[in-house]
């Protein structure tokens, strides 16, 4: 079982920045496959970025590679999520994700335990 909290959502302005954390309870953490999602209001729950267990995979959506950095530190348990020259279309609730399973990472069936999701808005 792991128990997922975001943290560092906020108001920017375009063209800012803003850096997402995800606390993660249990001792397992670093046998987890990390994702970020976002959903903005209407729309489905979007990929952003992924990371293997040992930091040595990442993907990103094409949407915000280039822009966003997906990092971990398994001794604290955390992953986070830097997003710099934010446009008002990143506006939604992200999400951090975590998965064992070995499947497609940018598919939200594939993780089994969510967070409560952070608001980040962007405003143009």
């Amino acid at each position: 079982q792991v128990q997922l909290v975001e943290s560092g959502g906020g108001l920017v302005q375009a063209g800012g920045s803003l850096r997402l954390s995800c606390a993660a309870s249990g001792r397992t953490f670093s046998s987890y496959v990390m994702g970020w999602f976002r959903q903005a209001p209407g729309k489905e729950r979007e990929f952003v970025a992924a990371i293997s267990w040992n930091g040595r995979s990442i993907y990103y959506a094409d949407s915000v590679k280039g822009r966003f950095t997906i990092s971990r530190d398994n001794a604290k348990n955390t992953v986070s999520l830097q997003m710099n020259s934010l446009k008002p279309a990143d506006t939604a609730v992200y999400y951090c994700a975590a998965t064992t399973l070995f499947a497609p990472v940018q598919r939200p069936p594939t993780y089994d335990y969510w967070g409560q999701g952070t608001q980040v808005t962007v405003s143009s």
